[in-house]
């Protein structure tokens, strides 16, 4: 029971230092922020960009922020086990 409870204690903490996490990825003028979340804070277009331009550059971005909150919050886990 009690390793149940540091189990549970560590994965708040791996919670609570993930959630401070922030990244930024910036392609072509399109800037977005996500958090230790996976959740999208900012998006920033470009607007000499055009419609297909920025949707492509923005999903871009949006998949490779999500791969590096990944690798971060393995790292994260690694470090508390």
């Amino acid at each position: 029971m009690f390793e149940n409870l540091k189990k549970l204690k560590q994965l708040k903490e791996i919670q609570k230092s993930l959630a401070q996490e922030k990244i930024e990825i910036q392609k072509e003028g399109v800037k977005i922020v996500m958090n230790g979340k996976m959740e999208v804070e900012e998006i920033q277009l470009n607007p000499q960009l055009d419609h297909i331009q920025q949707s492509e550059v923005l999903k871009r971005c949006i998949n490779e922020a999500f791969k590096k909150m990944q690798i971060v919050a393995a790292q994260k886990m690694m470090q508390h086990m």
